[in-house]
Order: structure tokens, then C-alpha cells, then sequence
């Protein structure tokens, strides 16, 4: 009987080895920072991506991603889902689930934001061994996996609240309560879920053990950090360390504070003012020299090595602001365009690769279009161009960036420079069409269409709202 005991023994401790170690052992290079300099991040929303909403059903994606140039898949929470206030819409006059009629209530699937357990995944995507696959594809195809973490709060029927009531913040009545705006010092609106008071240092320990079991156990390559800025640095300076002794990880804060990437925290922060900047721009509330005036804060607030991720869309913004052409309009090509040649890294949020044309439900089922056309293939090229041109690295090592000056203020040019390649991004962002003189002379190479432009210092370039070229020389 002890034989067969010690027999089943080690068949179950190959099992648990074999969970990580064969993901871990799939061929991808250890991540360095090599990888952020031409890297597209691609952000995936699991419940929308697909009619299934399933991990198999994105899994069988990836490899296409490398057509855009993806090297980072940041996927959104994949955790279960708390049916304690669970919400059934949003906004000053949200709705739990709980409210609604009783024959509906079961559409409504809550915030992926409000996560009732850290170690396990919601059985809407699938099983634990469906997302080990989704990392093992993302690996044997060069794409690095990195997850959606929610530090600052969980759902209320987490396990800890029953059994570590003590981790949460509490009112002068002893009730745990939901987050608080720093600034106003009021409810956030986010009802669903319940703040966490890092003032606990038993908390920080189970923080840090619940992500370093997904580094360790599940082989991801790193974390996006849902309101980042929230959760105090030290704990970031107790945790992160800890983390990256274990492996070499790819760390995003969903934040903009620049005390988040320095000393080794945070690789990369969220580029919100540009962001801002590009929707302003392009509805016609700022001129082009808000865009010169972003380039110089971010000079001045952030050290050399800092990396800003650049994006025209994301799920809350897709969800709660507009598409991309609402907020863009006919300037939704040069934006996008933008955020791949302006310094940093851009993201592809799923469904923009399709035209993504409607706001996608957050609380309930939906799914994004998946025929490929216009949009595909703009960010395949420009995709291609990052990964492949030095001067378009925007890392820790990126390549330089100098403005070019041009005789009309709509008209925005810059060139990026690096071992001895140059590439210039000029464009007309406005809606009018323009005549320019620049001070640039011989030919360029229009790197998005393969035609050759000549051009001379004394002549005027005639340009169309909106138009833009990518060109080398």
C-alpha cells in the first residue's frame, strides 16, 4: 500500500511540474529590454473577442498577431468574476445586477475589475489549461503574456473578505468600503468592489504571493497594473523586486505618476496627456503646437530611459468615450500613424485591427468584428515598421526625436533618428487643406505606399486634411 501511495505520489508532483515547466519551456527568449524598443502591445478582451468569448477561441489568433507586429499580449482580467454587487451597467446611475428583473439578471456579467479570486480564472473563458495553452501558443509564436492585475480593490464576495476583513479600508463604523478618490476624498462610483488598505502589511504579503503564483506556476511574463497610481509606491518597492528575481518580467502601469518607472518598478506607464492631445487635436479644440507642448512636458517630467505607451483606444475608452471614429473622425488614420512613429510603444486594442465601430458592452456579452480590411492592413505596415526600423525604437535605448519646422501651424513634422537611420512623420492635422513649405530637399521614399517624393526646401507641398507620409530617405 506505501508503494502504491509513493507511485501516485510522484505521477501528481510530475503533473504539478509539467503545468509550468512545459509552458516555461517553450521556445522564447528570456524578455529583456531589447524587446520594449519595437515592440506593439496588444491589449485582448477575452469575453469580446470572439462570438465563444473563450480563451481557445483567441487562441487560435495568435499567430496572426505577428502580422501586426505584436510582441506583448496584455490580457484583460481572466479572474472570476464576484456575484456579490455584481453590475449591470454603469455610470452616476449604475445598476447592480441584482436590481434589475429577475428573468435578465443572468446577462449581466459584472466588471472583470472585480475579481473574487486572484489564483483562478473565470469558467465563462474556459479552464486553467486552456489559458496555459493560450500562453504556450503566445511563446512557440515570440509574443511574451502578460496580465491584467488589480491591486487596488477586489470584488465582495473575495475569500478575503470573509476570512481577512482587516486587509480592507474601513468607515469610522467599522464597514468596508468601496474606493475613494484621493483628490475629493469621495466614492470613486466603483460600488462594486472594496478598497484594500496597504496599511496592512499581511495584505502586501498575499498580494505579492497571488502574482508571483502566476510568474512562477502559470509562466506569464509580467503584469498591466489596473490603477496603478492608486496603490502606494512602497509597495511597489517591496513587491516588484521580489517578482523579478524570479523571472524577467514586462511591468505596465496603468498610471502616469513618472515615480512608478523609476529604480526598476514600472517598464512602461500609460501616455494619457498624449492620448488626450491626439483627441483634442483632432476635434479641432487645440492647434498643433499642443502636440510640441505635450513632447516638451513629457521631456521634462520623465528620464531618458521612461517609456509611454501611445494608443488611440483601449476597452475604457472604447466602452465609455467612443470609438475611434467618434472621437476621431477623418483623422483616425494620422493618429494612428502617430502613436507608432512619436516615441514609446503603441497598443492595438481588439477589434481596431477590424474596424472596431461600435462601443463595446462592458458588463454584458458582445463581440468585435473580425473581417479583415482597411484597418488590418494599415496596422500590419505600420506593425512591420516598428519592428523593423532602428529609428522608430522608443525604449530605454530610443531613438531621437527632432521637430522639423514648417511654414503652416497645421502641419506637424518630426524625424526619428537612430544608428544612422532616419524616418519623418509629417502630416497635415486639420481638416483643411494646406500648402507647406519644409526644409527638407531630395527624395524620400513614402514608406507606407513604396513611391518616391521629391522634395525642395523652396516649394510648397500642397496636402489634404489629414494627410500623412511615413518616409525615409
Amino acid at each position: 500500500m506505501k508503494k502504491i501511495f509513493i507511485i501516485w505520489s510522484a505521477i501528481a508532483m510530475m503533473g504539478c511540474k509539467n503545468n509550468s515547466e512545459d509552458i516555461a519551456s517553450t521556445a522564447i527568449e528570456k524578455f529583456s529590454p531589447a524587446v520594449e524598443e519595437n515592440s506593439v502591445i496588444y491589449e485582448v478582451n477575452i469575453r469580446q473577442y470572439s462570438p465563444e468569448g473563450t480563451f481557445n477561441a483567441f487562441t487560435k489568433d495568435i499567430p496572426q498577431l505577428k502580422e501586426l507586429g505584436v510582441k506583448i499580449i496584455w490580457v484583460m482580467p481572466i479572474f472570476p468574476i464576484s456575484q456579490t454587487k455584481r453590475k449591470a451597467t454603469g455610470g452616476d446611475d449604475s445598476k447592480f445586477a441584482s436590481e434589475m428583473p429577475a428573468a435578465e439578471q443572468h446577462k449581466y456579467l459584472g466588471s472583470y475589475y472585480a475579481v473574487s479570486d486572484f489564483t483562478k480564472v473565470n469558467p465563462e473563458f474556459g479552464t486553467i489549461e486552456d489559458f496555459r495553452n493560450l500562453v504556450k501558443t503566445a511563446h512557440e509564436n515570440g509574443i511574451y503574456v502578460i496580465l491584467d492585475w488589480v491591486p487596488n480593490h477586489t470584488g465582495w464576495d473575495h475569500v478575503w473578505i470573509k476570512n481577512h476583513p482587516e486587509y480592507y479600508t474601513k468607515n469610522t463604523k467599522g464597514e468596508i468600503i468601496d474606493p475613494i478618490n484621493p483628490e475629493t476624498g469621495k466614492s470613486w462610483g466603483w460600488t462594486d468592489v472594496a478598497d484594500l488598505n496597504y496599511d496592512n502589511q499581511n495584505l502586501r504579503k498575499a498580494m505579492t504571493a497571488d502574482m508571483m503564483y502566476w510568474i512562477k506556476d502559470e509562466a506569464i511574463d509580467g503584469f498591466r497594473c489596473d490603477v496603478a497610481g492608486n496603490v502606494p509606491l512602497d509597495f511597489w518597492q517591496q513587491a516588484i523586486p521580489q517578482l523579478r528575481k524570479q523571472k524577467n518580467i514586462f511591468m505596465l502601469a496603468e498610471a502616469w505618476e513618472p515615480a512608478l518607472l523609476k529604480n526598476n518598478l514600472f517598464d512602461m506607464a500609460y501616455a494619457w496627456d498624449g492620448h488626450h492631445t491626439l483627441n483634442k487635436i483632432a476635434q479641432g479644440k487645440e492647434p498643433v503646437k499642443q502636440f510640441d507642448a505635450y513632447i516638451e512636458k513629457i521631456n521634462k517630467d520623465y528620464e531618458a530611459n521612461d517609456i509611454l505607451m501611445n494608443f488611440v483606444d483601449n476597452h475604457d475608452e472604447n466602452s465609455w468615450n467612443g470609438t475611434i471614429k467618434s472621437r476621431l473622425g477623418e483623422a483616425e488614420e494620422a493618429m494612428t500613424a502617430l502613436t507608432y512613429l512619436m516615441p514609446g510603444m503603441p497598443l492595438v486594442y481588439s477589434g481596431n485591427e477590424y474596424g472596431l465601430a461600435h462601443s463595446l458592452k462592458f458588463f454584458e456579452k458582445d463581440s468585435i468584428p473580425k473581417t479583415k480590411g482597411k484597418q488590418w492592413e494599415l496596422r500590419a505596415k505600420l506593425g512591420k515598421i516598428k519592428n523593423e526600423i532602428d529609428a522608430l525604437h522608443g525604449g530605454k535605448n530610443k531613438a531621437t526625436y527632432k521637430r522639423i519646422p514648417a511654414t503652416n501651424e497645421n502641419v506637424l513634422v518630426f524625424e526619428r533618428m537612430k544608428n544612422g537611420k532616419k524616418v519623418i512623420y509629417l502630416a497635415n492635422l486639420s481638416a483643411k487643406p494646406v500648402s507647406v513649405s519644409l526644409p527638407l530637399t531630395g527624395q524620400f521614399k513614402d514608406i507606407m505606399n513604396e513611391k518616391m517624393m521629391d522634395l525642395k526646401a523652396s516649394q510648397a507641398l500642397s496636402m489634404l486634411p489629414w494627410q500623412y507620409y511615413i518616409l525615409s530617405k
